[in-house]
């Protein structure tokens, strides 16, 4: 199988390899100027892969629809779900790295998306990382939690915000291109199974941190 690198940086857009390589540079050293590092890279990097995901890798149904009474419109998971749960971890991580600044990381990783995914999913998944992100921020920078707590209430109240402004995305985009009925993708059960595989990422970081934190490697107070 051959790997094009020049397609994958440019979306399948190879004529458009030298800007596209010329704002990569700009958005590298942008976050060199902000004081970004290795975790501030991976966020920019992994929200427009993410959002460029979801409109590619297929979701699996964890419940065909129609086959079961209780789960009516089916339930199921893209598989990228738990690793858009970390991306509210590494932006705590990129926080502690460069403070407040996240913040203009955070519109130039959601301005990639809509290079790289579809354009409504580019959306939909923009808005819900812009509130959900938010929310995360405000959390993080105003609360005195101990640095796991903090991770975990940020994830638990940011992943319920995403997730719903998402599969309302994802739900409308289905109905306009795909034709589908309203509800294919934004009803309870899908959203519960969603909620619950973004968190996993949180859960298993924050104990990590908490162990750290107990054993005096890491400052439970470091901002």
């Amino acid at each position: 199988m051959s790997f094009d690198i020049a397609s994958i940086l440019t979306n399948g857009q190879t004529g458009l390899l030298v800007p596209a390589l010329g704002a990569l540079g700009l958005t590298a050293a942008a976050i060199w100027f902000l004081q970004g590092r290795a975790w501030a890279l991976l966020y920019v990097v992994l929200i427009p892969f993410l959002n460029w995901s979801f409109g590619i890798i297929p979701e699996f149904a964890v419940v065909a629809p129609g086959s079961s009474k209780t789960f009516p419109q089916g339930v199921s998971l893209h598989p990228m779900t738990m690793v858009t749960g970390m991306v509210f971890v590494i932006r705590d991580f990129v926080q502690r790295e460069m403070g407040h600044r996240v913040l203009i990381l955070m519109a130039i990783a959601v301005a990639w998306s809509f290079f790289y995914a579809w354009p409504v999913i580019a959306l939909a998944s923009g808005i819900a990382f812009a509130i959900s992100e938010g929310v995360d921020w405000l959390l993080f920078t105003f609360t005195k939690y101990r640095l796991s707590t903090r991770i975990l209430l940020s994830s638990a109240l940011a992943a319920p915000v995403d997730t719903t402004v998402f599969l309302y995305g994802a739900d409308l985009a289905k109905q306009m291109e795909l034709g589908l009925d309203p509800g294919n993708s934004l009803h309870p059960w899908n959203w519960v199974v969603f909620v619950i595989g973004k968190m996993v990422g949180a859960v298993i970081v924050s104990a990590i941190i908490r162990r750290r934190e107990d054993a005096g490697l890491t400052n439970p107070h470091e901002a």
